[in-house]
């Protein structure tokens, strides 16, 4: 069951696959085949990297995904400490506040998210890419999980050998909690990878484009209905997270199961 489910939910990506290594005369064809009776990979591949600016794109999420995740960690893992090992009036409240802001979804806030953006100017930036997401409930409950299976021994030692509060967090917190840490990382590189619908609104910019956003400009201005290579670009923008995920699996399932247990 559980193959056939992997099986069914592959199949739009090797469809892309094969799509991108096909001429324009096999890719409207009724019958289906994966591998190509006359193989047209070079041609749409290099017309996905020169076409448009495909690299600059890919760089672009780089940036911006690194950026991200960077603020991310700096700002989640505090909070999770303060949440999951101070001692505070209202604690218990806050936390309720994160599990709250995990049922919102990202879109119902583009409104104000934009009207910040436009009142702080930096709307066509990468800044107004990076700043809606720099706060994540998400990223705040699974570390404050993942530190509270972490014996409060090991916080009271640090406290007695002069270890601040925040040195505690990134010192010794952060590195026992490095599965943890590459899980958040992975959900969050390839959420902000894909994503379309809020660069959409903040950028306008070619060389600001994400991937996603980039693809779309291939698609309307140059590949019109060339799909072979639009495909070929969608495999190139698709191929750094299966592979990120191949080599990090074993990592991403200890980080996702290992904060619940206490």
């Amino acid at each position: 069951m559980l193959f056939t489910t992997a099986f069914l939910i592959s199949i739009p990506f090797l469809w892309m696959v094969s799509l991108s290594l096909k001429p324009p005369g096999e890719v409207f064809r009724s019958g289906f085949s994966f591998l190509p009776e006359q193989w047209h990979a070079f041609e749409n591949y290099r017309a996905a990297l020169t076409s448009v600016p495909l690299p600059r794109f890919l760089l672009n999420g780089v940036l911006i995904c690194s950026t991200i995740l960077v603020c991310q960690i700096a700002v989640c893992a505090p909070a999770a400490y303060a949440l999951a090992k101070l001692e505070f009036r209202g604690r218990q409240a806050m936390f309720v506040l994160v599990l709250v802001a995990l049922l919102i979804p990202h879109q119902v806030l583009a409104l104000p998210l934009f009207v910040l953006c436009w009142q702080l100017g930096i709307l066509n930036s990468f800044a107004a890419l990076v700043l809606p997401f720099v706060v994540s409930p998400f990223g705040i409950f699974l570390f404050r999980q993942f530190f509270r299976s972490i014996p409060d021994d090991i916080i009271h030692a640090a406290r007695l050998d002069g270890f601040s509060e925040i040195a505690i967090v990134f010192r010794i917190m952060l590195p026992m909690a490095w599965p943890a840490a590459l899980s958040f990382g992975i959900l969050s590189v390839v959420s902000h990878w894909n994503d379309l619908f809020w660069p959409l609104i903040a950028v306008r910019d070619q060389h600001l484009m994400p991937p996603t956003l980039g693809v779309i400009a291939f698609r309307n201005e140059e590949s019109g209905n060339d799909l072979g290579p639009l495909m070929a670009g969608a495999t190139l923008v698709v191929a750094p997270l299966v592979l990120a995920f191949l080599a990090a699996q074993k990592w991403f399932v200890e980080g996702l199961t290992a904060g619940g247990v206490k």
